[in-house]
């Protein structure tokens, strides 16, 4: 049994519709311009011709959007080669065979050339140019301008549309295979109507070819009968004209009917359904305009030398389809829901409407918009990868980021807005690259002198042509829409506290595991408040502290209610206790150790002498002279680790912590201020410098 299959499925490689299939087809069209066919085969290929154009009218006929046949350029190509294959021979016949009688080309060219003509070789010429110039002249420039009106506002449309997809996916309002599938569309329908566009010449061409063929196939059948056969100057007329206009007719037929096709499509643009629903709908959905038509043709009817029977039998069909049309309106439910809409929508929008923020607002001068909807949004999807990444580190969903354009800003500006205030701003040449000398200064480069806009260091904008020279340099490369997303991203880590809403905070309450919900329950709100808990959360999350581990935190929160704290400073510093291993964990450098710079014994008294104010809200009360002091020595102790390479972590008495960290973070607001309660007792640590 498996012998005998193995036949079957070789041969169906060859089946039309298959690679191998079609490639065998067009190498057969293109063989029929070289070699000669006998009468039999062209009838065959000229009964395709026609049979084959049909086909492609009622395909389009019944196309309910132009998208569902992407096809269709190319197979006007194909077609209008199949065409010119036949004619071409065709005209071997004609011209070779032509003395021998009307069937000398066929059947199917003789039956055109005498049924259509009526024998009449005049009336036969006639018709063919007529045929010609409705063919050439209307329907194919006409859906040629309309595929090429189409194509061009289909391209300039993209990026609005592009970067309605990408907002709607931001805000949440569509997934993301919604959105692969809409950009899919997009791309299918710009890239149809162009080939639409250029696939209106073929048929264009085909008629001028046509016309071309026509004349020195009469040309050249005179001159052969009379010169080489010997035929009278009339017979050789009449019997060449004959099969020429027929082989014009077999060939323009066809052709008009792929035209009429290809102008049915391009001009369905959005109408939805197939045609013939859409005319009945849109012409007899009205009973008004059909019983002014019934009118119309009923005064006709009367005027005097018109015939009556005609049109009195047009005006009862209008006038019946009114009156049915009256009797059965056309989706009565649908336009009374549509009413009910319109009726229950208020005249403008809601106040409430006016009153929403954007968590997160991404605004693009126009000379940005291109990175966000172009081709290749690569914004968007760097904007997706940074919601993931902060999810997983930091432990809770960052809200949607919004992208719109503001025409108030500079063509290469951007602004990042938090809760509708400005967070960040920058600038950006999106079509060069942004160098960075890791040795710091800037690189030695032509280009414009900026400033990185995430962490303020030095740089150049390049073209992109020297961009290579620069990565050989050992410089650091980036492109417009990673700084872009580099500055998004510090930005969210700077003001990551205040996106932590009470919502969300509810949320993460409510996804933890059905094993820890016990403890939510025992927790909230018999000793703690939801509110309490965002606090402490958005407190952790200001030091950039991961709050992923959820279970831990609410175990602290727990203990510390148990001995009686209720202050939000001393609950997060019990908490932080708590996370000493994961605090740790994160502020270890690449050499394996924590790089610690303590205070002195000295700047520990004088802190805890400063502190005034119950023990749950104390406050620091330093003299400013000595205050400068130490924020001298602070500037110092940082600038030599990071001139000797290090990150460090400023370590203080629990006591003192806070206050010192408020101090820290207007200096240096990424570097970490640690308690010794907060440093696990299995880290290694080094101290590089003291304060």
């Amino acid at each position: 049994m498996p012998k005998l299959a193995l036949p079957g499925g070789r041969w169906r490689n060859y089946v039309p519709g298959t690679d191998i299939g079609l490639a065998l087809a067009v190498v057969v069209l293109l063989s029929i311009l070289i070699l000669p066919l006998p009468t039999m085969v062209l009838d065959m290929g000229l009964a395709l011709s026609v049979t084959a154009s049909v086909l492609v009218l009622m395909v389009a006929l019944f196309l309910r959007r132009p998208l569902d046949f992407t096809s269709f350029p190319t197979l006007l190509l194909l077609t209008t080669l199949l065409r010119l294959s036949l004619e071409v021979a065709t005209t071997r016949l004609i011209l070779s065979h032509g003395s021998e009688g009307p069937t000398a080309a066929g059947h199917v060219v003789a039956a055109f050339g005498g049924f259509l003509m009526g024998g009449d070789v005049v009336i036969g010429i006639i018709l063919f140019i007529i045929l010609l110039v409705v063919n050439f002249m209307v329907i194919t420039k006409g859906s040629g301008r309309i595929a090429e009106v189409a194509a061009r506002f289909s391209l300039d449309a993209m990026p609005g549309k592009q970067m309605a997809i990408d907002a709607e996916l931001s805000a949440g309002a569509i997934t993301d295979k919604v959105a692969r599938l809409r950009r899919r569309e997009l791309e299918e329908e710009s890239g149809f109507y162009g080939a639409m566009d250029g696939a209106a010449k073929f048929v264009r061409g085909d008629a001028i070819a046509s016309l071309l063929i026509t004349v020195i196939n009469i040309i050249g059948g005179l001159a052969i009968g009379v010169g080489q056969h010997g035929m009278a100057f009339a017979d050789a007329a009449s019997t060449f004209t004959t099969l020429t206009v027929g082989d014009g007719l077999v060939s323009q037929i066809p052709a008009l009917l792929v035209s009429t096709a290809s102008g049915i499509v391009v001009t369905k643009g959005g109408t939805e359904g197939a045609a013939d629903a859409a005319l009945v709908r849109q012409l007899g959905g009205n009973p008004k305009p059909m019983a002014m038509a019934a009118g119309a043709a009923l005064l006709l009817a009367l005027m005097p030398g018109l015939p009556a029977l005609p049109f009195l039998g047009l005006a009862g069909l209008a006038g019946a389809g009114a009156w049915f049309r009256h009797k059965t309106p056309v989706k009565v439910e649908a336009e009374d829901e549509a009413a009910s809409i319109v009726s229950s929508a208020p005249s403008e929008p809601p106040i409430a409407e006016a009153m929403r923020i954007d968590m997160i607002r991404l605004e693009l001068g126009y000379g940005l918009l291109p990175l966000a909807g172009g081709e290749q949004p690569r914004l968007t999807e760097q904007i997706k990868a940074l919601r993931r990444t902060i999810a997983s580190e930091m432990g809770f969903v960052l809200p949607p980021v919004r992208i719109q354009d503001n025409m108030q800003l500079g063509a290469d500006h951007y602004s990042i807005r938090v809760k509708e205030i400005e967070a960040a701003k920058g600038m950006l040449r999106p079509n060069a690259f942004l160098v960075m000398d890791p040795r710091g200064g800037v690189p030695d480069l032509p280009g414009e002198r900026t400033t990185e806009p995430a962490f303020g260091l030095a740089a150049l904008w390049v073209d992109a042509s020297h961009r290579e020279e620069a990565m050989f340099r050992g410089c650091t490369v980036v492109d417009p829409v990673s700084v872009l997303t580099t500055h998004l991203t510090e930005t969210v880590r700077e003001t990551m506290a205040e996106l932590l809403s009470y919502s969300e905070t509810q949320k993460l309450l409510d996804e933890l595991p059905r094993e820890q919900q016990k403890l939510v329950a025992d927790l909230i709100p018999s000793q703690i408040s939801t509110g309490a808990v965002q606090r402490v959360l958005q407190g952790l999350l200001a030091e950039r502290i991961s709050i992923r581990d959820l279970p831990t935190i609410l175990e602290g929160l727990q203990e510390a209610c148990g001995n009686g704290i209720r202050a939000v400073p001393l609950l997060v510093a019990h908490v932080r206790a708590r996370l000493a291993r994961q605090i740790s964990d994160s502020l270890v450098g690449p050499a394996g150790y924590i790089p610690l710079i303590p205070l002195s014994p000295e700047w520990e008294e004088a802190f805890l002498d400063s502190l005034v104010g119950p023990h749950e809200d104390r406050q620091l009360a330093m003299a400013p002279s000595r205050l400068n002091d130490f924020i001298g020595r602070l500037r110092s102790a940082l600038d030599a680790a990071s001139a000797a390479g290090e990150v460090p972590v400023i370590l203080t008495s629990s006591g003192i912590r806070a206050p010192v960290r408020a101090i820290v973070e207007r200096l240096r607001p990424a570097t970490a201020v640690l308690s010794q309660a907060e440093i696990f007792p299995r880290a290694r640590i080094r101290t590089i410098g003291t304060i």
